[in-house]
């Protein structure tokens, strides 16, 4: 088989659609005006700003006014969980989340725990889910915010947010989630599922990087973050990014279609053949993350006995993007807090490998990673420290 360029690790980011782009453009050159100004110039730019919360919040079928737009995920989780915790310290000091979560969420209750709350982070099972019953005892008379993503980004679990919601519903506690994986490739509805706050972000769901948003559901009062011209319903001061707000609306536009239309589908019938095309084709390789609670985009394995970081330069020689759950840090290589808290061993999670689909991948460029993997693993597994019965 010749060699393709393949792209698949639409979990890092996506690119961003030609259509989106389009929609962008003219916010960076005709359509200059600062949406805060009361002129024609002004007004034109307030309103494409409006329409854009309008398509995000139709996404999750929210209200325009609960949608908060922000600089990213990051700063969205930040804003939630710091939010929160300053409106309410003088009812309680207790957090509640788990132990995967992404480190925009884990940074921030950890930076919490330093200035005089108390944190309680959930373990999780073989396959990365919270335990709904432990979640429940964790909830105390001093809870003011748990915090649970939607889903993984290095697993794709998908976890049991609805039935965390509502136990903290029934006790008065706030619930958030970080669904910057989920949101514009499940469906979502706000008005159904009981949270009180969701991150989102544009660049998971073909739109701009540098936008985010946060869902605010009304009534829920936060204390802001960035303090200045009150933009944001006074909670993210700075004149607006127009054209990435543009962006993300189109994105969420984009969304929209893409799951009326069955597209989502799709992706879940290759994801699945990818996943039999591995499991068949290697041996002593196992899928990490729930079978069939997961992310229908999304793929993920450990491959015992090689090294993920010398797994993905190879895929990269082949033109394949992926990803593993390893990280170069301070030149010693580390396996992912994700799958150790899992319960996978260091050796093992250090062939850990994700790859995740995207709108445009095809069944070839499925075939092909089925193809190329597997001699690449053999050639590795040659020369590998962790030998088999070692």
């Amino acid at each position: 088989m010749a060699m393709r360029k393949v792209y698949m690790d639409h979990s890092a980011t996506t690119p961003i659609d030609r259509s989106v782009l389009e929609k962008m453009l003219p916010f960076f050159s005709d359509k200059y005006g600062n949406p805060n100004s009361v002129h024609a110039w002004g007004r034109e730019v307030r309103s494409a700003v409006e329409e854009a919360r309008a398509n995000v919040a139709r996404l999750i079928n929210a209200e325009p006014r609960e949608i908060l737009f922000t600089g990213g995920g990051s700063e969205a989780d930040n804003l939630a969980i710091k939010g929160v915790a300053e409106v309410l310290r003088d009812k309680g000091r207790h957090v509640v989340t788990s132990a995967i979560e992404h480190h925009a969420v884990l940074d921030t209750v950890k930076w919490l725990g330093k200035h005089g709350y108390d944190v309680t982070v959930l373990p999780v099972d073989g396959e990365g889910l919270v335990d709904v019953e432990e979640f429940r005892k964790s909830l105390r008379a001093d809870t003011i915010l748990a915090t649970v993503m939607f889903a993984n980004n290095e697993v794709g679990t998908i976890q049991p947010v609805r039935e965390m919601g509502m136990a903290c519903r029934e006790r008065g506690i706030l619930f958030h989630t970080d669904a910057v994986q989920a949101a514009g490739h499940i469906p979502i509805d706000v008005k159904d599922l009981p949270f009180d706050l969701m991150t989102m972000a544009a660049h998971k769901m073909y739109g701009p990087k540098g936008v985010g948003a946060l869902y605010v559901r009304k009534g829920v009062r936060l204390a802001p973050l960035v303090h200045g011209g009150g933009q944001e319903f006074g909670l993210r001061s700075g004149t607006e990014n127009t054209a990435g707000l543009v962006g993300f609306g189109a994105a969420a536009e984009l969304a929209v279609n893409r799951m009326a239309e069955g597209g989502i589908d799709e992706e879940r019938r290759l994801r699945d053949r990818l996943i039999e095309g591995i499991l068949s084709g290697i041996e002593d390789v196992s899928l990490t993350g729930h079978r069939t609670l997961r992310l229908p985009f999304h793929a993920s394995f450990c491959i015992r006995y090689i090294e993920g970081e010398a797994m993905l330069l190879r895929l990269d020689f082949a033109g394949i993007g992926a990803s593993s759950g390893s990280a170069c840090t301070s030149g010693s290589l580390e396996p992912s807090y994700v799958l150790l808290a899992m319960g996978l061993d260091h050796a093992t999670a250090h062939g850990s490998l994700r790859l995740t689909l995207g709108k445009d991948t095809t069944e070839e460029d499925i075939d092909y990673i089925v193809e190329t993997l597997p001699p690449i693993v053999k050639t590795l597994r040659a020369m590998s420290p962790f030998k088999k019965n070692a």
